[in-house]
């Protein structure tokens, strides 16, 4: 819905999502462990197909939930409008990759149709080979080629935590980086960091860590003054 009020308003809102929960389902079904190496799933020629599929299948949810809201949506995956080229991570990582090249006329493109480009983090190798990216850091490419005004990242959390465990609303990135070397910032929240930085380095005007369990969280974040979650900006 809130996604739906930008585009109303005359906003230009790009989705990227991520699918972890329900691929941690489907592998869960069909009795597939999953080992992580530094938070990346490792993906095998087997798991890769089970990712694309699940992560084509909530791609079309999402659109579908857009159009519920009048607003049109293009969905883009490995299967179809594919905007992604990747080179791979590491080896032992298996199919993971990092965005190498973004085809931003396409997304441009979609954008001037007032359509909303809704995009599943995978990408193709030279070899049409898909690989998975993490979703953050598919956003945070995107971004930065875009030179975005804001990257929302949404979460599971209220934002970033001071080490009282209080949300702290702005901060830089020079003191985000502080706070990580102390160990207040830690875990999953780490990647996250590094997505915000790396992106505010290269032309993103302010990234955002949102609690996307709050109701109309974008919307308190983009219209208030006091906003929702964490700031990360110069």
């Amino acid at each position: 819905k809130d996604i739906a009020v930008l585009q109303k308003i005359g906003l230009s809102p790009i989705i990227v999502h991520g699918g972890g929960p329900k691929i941690k389902k489907k592998l869960t079904e069909l009795n597939i462990e999953s080992t992580f190496i530094k938070g990346l799933r490792v993906t095998d020629d087997k798991m890769i197909n089970i990712v694309e599929d699940v992560l084509v299948e909530l791609n079309k949810e999402i659109v579908n939930a857009l159009k519920n809201q009048s607003c049109k949506a293009r969905r883009i995956t490995t299967k179809e409008y594919n905007v992604i080229s990747v080179k791979p991570e590491r080896k032992e990582l298996g199919f993971v990759g990092t965005p190498d090249q973004i085809k931003t006329s396409v997304l441009n493109d979609i954008i001037k149709e007032n359509e909303i480009p809704v995009i599943a983090p995978m990408g193709l190798d030279a070899n049409n080979q898909a690989y998975n990216i993490n979703a953050d850091i598919t956003a945070g490419a995107i971004s930065k080629k875009l030179k975005s005004r804001r990257l929302l990242l949404m979460t599971d959390v209220e934002g970033v935590l001071d080490k009282n465990k209080k949300l702290i609303s702005e901060i830089t990135p020079d003191i985000a980086k502080k706070m990580m070397a102390e160990g207040i910032i830690t875990g999953g929240m780490i990647p996250k960091i590094n997505t915000c930085i790396d992106a505010i380095s290269n032309g993103v005007k302010g990234v955002v860590i949102i609690d996307g369990r709050r109701h109309h969280s974008i919307l308190f974040e983009l219209l208030s003054d006091k906003g929702a979650g964490t700031l990360i900006r110069e």
